[in-house]
């Protein structure tokens, strides 16, 4: 250290707002905490504020979603019909209400959709992450074998656990999700358009108290939605909103290496037919619907380009380096504790640039005028192809957690490393 180097004034961290602005898990929708409603906590016939009912904005967010209706809920309470007096704050945000009969109330709503928040709303920063990419990607398979991953592997490392935001989330996603995948190899059906996903929320919280949990989100919009621009307009929302973006593209949608693909691993000319839309169509659909609307006409939003199934790659390695090298660490799992290793994130990145920009060079143009912050990735969610919907052997994921981890590390969560 330098004589002088002893009186520089370090780097301070930014000063913490006395509160954030809530991005509710289930609409997206973004508000101030001041704007959110309440549940009461009672019921009363002799009122009709305060009588058991139907809630139409709730209802209205289930339709969408093939739920049942709810008939009879507990009112809904505005907190400006409270006197501020029987207000109660936590770190200066609202997070109760005393109502007229002296009865204290917590649950606090989204003023959209009245779910209810998770209970650090607003006293952390909201941080949303979307999956994106046209059909037949496999995002469902991918948020499958990444939240199992997180949850199993990834958040020991981190000092961290990865929990389901409460239990119906948890037993949805092991019914439907990680036992057909993981305990009996069954590939998961893709979704369809006319089916929304409700999303999938998860809270990554680490052990330090200093750091706040994070709130993942996983949405799964249907692939032909993400062309479909009125279908986009609907759940376009939640992109804009989030705080990083998983964008997932399938080497069989690059029309230049599909047919070099099919052939390498023994499909004869005529045997399938190309049901994919083009990378770039997602980006343009996307640059429509609220990236043209941003300064500059360019997002900020930390976007992870993720190549998923790597492991069909291996029909494309050579000597030569031309798509991927033989020796490349895309098929090789790697695992990033307590910090992102820079060193193994430059070489995926440049690596899976260099092949983009090869095969793909509209998309990747594309990707760099629309979007100021990205990063580049090769993940296999199964580590090896299936045969007839059916995964032969054990799952073995090879670096699925990477690109949440580079997000982690975009947003602040954890730092980066030179070396193992």
């Amino acid at each position: 250290m330098s004589f002088f180097s002893r009186f520089m004034k370090k780097n301070q961290p930014e000063p913490r707002p006395l509160f954030y602005d809530i991005v509710c898990p289930y609409c997206f929708t973004k508000f101030s905490p001041e704007d959110v409603v309440f549940r009461a906590m009672h019921s009363r016939e002799d009122d009709e504020n305060y009588a058991l009912g139907e809630d139409d904005a709730l209802n209205k967010y289930r339709e969408r979603f093939g739920l049942d209706t709810v008939d009879d809920i507990e009112a809904i309470i505005n907190p400006a019909d409270i006197p501020e007096e029987y207000h109660h704050y936590t770190d200066h945000v609202l997070t109760g209400l005393t109502d007229r009969y002296g009865v204290l109330t917590r649950r606090r709503l989204c003023p959209s959709c009245h779910n209810e928040l998770p209970v650090t709303a607003g006293k952390v920063p909201s941080n949303i992450i979307s999956i994106i990419g046209a059909s037949q990607v496999g995002k469902s398979v991918y948020m499958t074998s990444l939240i199992h991953t997180l949850q199993h592997t990834t958040a020991g490392h981190f000092d961290a656990a990865c929990m389901p935001l409460n239990a119906e989330i948890s037993r949805k996603f092991r019914t439907l999700y990680e036992e057909p995948l993981f305990e009996r190899g069954d590939l998961l059906a893709s979704t369809q358009k006319e089916k929304m996903q409700e999303p999938f929320i998860f809270q990554f919280v680490f052990k330090d108290e200093n750091k706040p949990p994070l709130t993942l989100v996983f949405f799964d919009v249907a692939g032909e939605g993400m062309v479909d621009q009125d279908y986009l307009g609907l759940h376009g929302q939640h992109i804009k909103n989030s705080a990083g973006i998983l964008f997932m593209v399938d080497p069989l949608q690059i029309r230049s290496i599909r047919e070099k693909i099919h052939i390498n691993i023994g499909d004869r000319p005529g045997e399938w037919v190309s049901q994919y839309d083009e990378p770039r169509d997602v980006v343009l659909t996307m640059f429509g619907d609220f990236i043209a609307y941003q300064e500059k006409s360019k997002t900020d939003i930390p976007t992870a380009v993720v190549l998923a199934k790597s492991d069909m790659l291996h029909s494309l390695k050579d000597e030569d380096g031309d798509y991927i090298k033989s020796n490349s660490n895309v098929f090789n799992n790697y695992v990033h504790r307590k910090t992102l290793n820079m060193d193994e994130f430059h070489n995926i990145d440049g690596e899976i640039r260099r092949f983009i920009g090869k095969v793909d060079r509209p998309f990747k143009d594309t990707m760099d005028v629309y979007f100021a912050n990205t990063g580049y990735f090769a993940v296999s969610a199964l580590g090896s192809n299936p045969v007839n919907q059916k995964i032969e052997g054990v799952v073995s994921p090879i670096r699925v957690d990477e690109p949440f981890i580079w997000l982690l590390h975009k947003l602040k969560y954890i730092e980066g490393s030179d070396g193992p």
